[in-house]
């Protein structure tokens, strides 16, 4: 269960507390005895701890020392990573609630230690028959004097412009990444393309965003190739969610639109992947579900922007009617592709949702995918893989955001080199290139099906993790919808 983060005007006695300091010399008078205080200067001066701990039978105190970082990025993030392990120490105790104390007025380290909190607290626990290890952890208290020194404050629309995140804006953002976490770590047996489809009806419903849901009959007309072709092998019909928020008092005319990569499986297809290949495949829709709920969050929190999400759905099996390698494909737009891995299926839904994305004369179009192992391998799980073509200026602000975040991105080349790497001579382009700079090829292939600015995030590495990263645990992590979240917020107010 998502704790809720809010702000208080008080603490009681024998609450579970912690005081968020980045010197000892200024832990408020009266808390700690002279041996309590010589406890903690031992900890933390000679053993080098940044997080003490103090048990006073009744409650639990912690002292956070933030760390001496000259980068505020890099601050944010241990301080999230702190409040993670707070947060584990905590539910060790069963404790339900905490306080926070931001004592020496770092409220954007206060409120990120709460965040990693928050978001470390995330279990997925559906499928178990024994959920005694259910985390307790419901309530995060946050006393700050910088946050209310006006009790108006705690009741005040939250300011989508601030770059201190709000904690009204930060439960929103925190549950969007709950439920996206949820829907990557369900299981195919489950999570049919339909049934994902109906998840986000549901979310917009729930958010006051409008869904439409194309069926197979529908992309059938729109002569959607690329997703029709990798649906083939498949006994689950596929879909094409439109998820779309357009406020009255919207800042733009023309929408930003995300498109999310939705295979909800990924068996490679007739290029069938090898058994250990295949274990998390069912994280093949993180960048659709990610879509979704960076769209919801927007909406939930009723930003004043135009979003419009496109989410591409089907799994990809070997079935008996499965495309082969060296098919023709006619696509969205009218293009043919050639076919040369059936295992290079990502890109083939994805270009018919970025054709089909020209329709709303975009003012920008941002896609997230599981794309290649390649960008796995070159980056790792500590980041995604970004290419633009013609946002240059919006690929540098995403990215400020990624380190605000730390969901960030590192940016490869689209050079028009690498297109030559999959020009086909049977089709006007072929699936893949010949194997070198595999990540960047796929991107290239995806640009072909765009004429509007347009960025590329590849989040094979960071979207599925086999063992936990601090408040980002095992399995999906959410990757994406921070992100997409903070960098709208600051557009709007730019």
């Amino acid at each position: 269960m998502l704790p809720k983060i809010s702000i208080t005007d008080r603490t009681q006695e024998l609450e579970n507390l912690v005081l968020v300091v980045s010197t000892l010399k200024t832990l408020p008078d009266g808390v700690f005895t002279a041996s309590e205080m010589s406890y903690i200067r031992k900890q933390h001066k000679e053993l080098k701890k940044d997080i003490i701990s103090y048990n006073r039978l009744e409650n639990w105190i912690y002292v956070y020392v933030i760390k001496e970082e000259k980068s505020e990025y890099k601050r944010l993030e241990a301080s999230r990573k702190a409040g993670n392990k707070v947060g584990e120490m905590l539910n060790s105790q069963k404790a339900a609630k905490v306080v926070v104390f931001d004592h020496e007025n770092h409220p954007a380290e206060t409120l990120a230690f709460a965040e990693g909190m928050a978001l470390g607290n995330y279990q997925f626990l559906k499928y178990k028959a024994d959920k005694e290890k259910k985390n307790t952890l419901r309530k995060i208290e946050i006393y700050s004097e910088f946050v209310n020194r006006d009790p108006g404050i705690v009741n005040a629309e939250p300011d989508p412009g601030s770059r201190i995140p709000d904690p009204g804006f930060m439960n929103i953002v925190n549950d969007a990444v709950y439920q996206c976490r949820d829907l990557i770590n369900e299981p195919a047996s489950y999570l049919t393309a339909t049934v994902f489809s109906k998840e986000i009806e549901k979310l917009g419903k729930d958010c006051g965003a409008k869904v439409e849901v194309m069926n197979k009959k529908k992309l059938e007309a729109l002569q959607m190739g690329g997703i029709l072709g990798v649906n083939q092998g498949s006994h689950e019909p596929p879909t094409f969610t439109v998820m779309e928020w357009k406020p009255a008092d919207a800042v733009n005319k023309k929408p930003i639109v995300f498109v999310g990569k939705g295979i909800v499986f990924d068996s490679g297809g007739m290029n069938l992947k090898p058994g250990d290949s295949m274990l998390n495949m069912k994280d093949d829709m993180s960048g659709a579900a990610a879509a979704a709920l960076a769209v919801y969050a927007i909406a939930k929190a009723k930003l004043p922007v135009y979003i419009v999400g496109l989410m591409p759905a089907t799994d990809n099996r070997p079935g008996t009617k499965a495309i082969v390698p060296g098919d023709v494909l006619k696509m969205h737009n009218g293009m043919t592709v050639e076919v040369l891995n059936t295992d290079a299926e990502g890109r083939l839904i994805l270009a018919d949702a970025l054709s089909y994305a020209r329709k709303y004369k975009p003012e920008l179009v941002i896609d997230m995918a599981t794309l290649t192992g390649a960008a796995v391998r070159a980056i790792g799980k500590f980041a995604c893989a970004g290419m633009e073509s013609g946002a240059p200026g919006e690929l540098l602000e995403l990215a400020e955001s990624g380190f605000k975040t730390s969901e960030r991105i590192v940016e490869l080349p689209m050079w028009e080199e690498y297109g030559e790497l999959i020009k086909s001579e049977v089709a006007d382009l072929k699936n893949i290139g010949p194997g070198d700079a595999g990540t960047i090829t796929a991107g290239k292939f995806l640009e072909k099906f765009t004429d509007y600015p347009y960025i590329h995030l590849d989040i094979a590495g960071p979207a599925f993790l086999d063992k936990a990263d601090s408040y980002r645990g095992i399995g999906g992590t959410g990757f994406g919808v921070r992100l997409l979240f903070d960098y709208i917020s600051k557009r709007i107010s730019k």
